[in-house]
């Protein structure tokens, strides 16, 4: 069921991308819209304020011998506080415009968008926590 889902969602937005049909324009427009996102949660920072950045050094302890599970507890995401509702409808719509154009580019490449959700999903359940991303 899943899959008819991903499949109706590059059948649609094959159909409805209409200006931008050269690799050169999806490209440009995927990468626009990356940097559309990075500025929406910036701006939830700086115009908002919902959220907070509070980065410093990540430490990390000085024995060879650290586990996953001692790393997954002293990385921090540096971010406090959290989106409030206009902050995430915009940050949402984003990431839906960078949905569309990822899939525009999986469309013109001729490859499926399940089947890479797929493979990543499978790598990470084979590598787990040892994938270090």
């Amino acid at each position: 069921m899943k899959d008819i889902i991903f499949d109706d969602f590059q059948n649609a937005v094959n159909e409805s991308l209409l200006r931008h049909k050269s690799i050169l324009d999806i490209i440009t427009k995927f990468q626009e819209s990356n940097a559309r996102i990075n500025r929406a949660i910036a701006k939830s920072v700086t115009n908002c304020g919902c959220i907070e950045v509070c980065a410093k050094k990540q430490h990390l302890s000085e024995d060879n011998t650290l586990n996953i599970e001692f790393l997954k507890n002293c990385l921090n995401t540096h971010t406090k506080g959290s989106l409030c509702d206009n902050c995430r409808d915009v940050i949402q719509n984003e990431i839906g415009n960078n949905l569309f154009y990822l899939t525009s580019l999986c469309n013109i490449l001729d490859l499926n968008l399940y089947d890479i959700l797929l493979k990543e999903y499978d790598k990470i359940n084979t590598l787990g926590k040892y994938s270090f991303r």
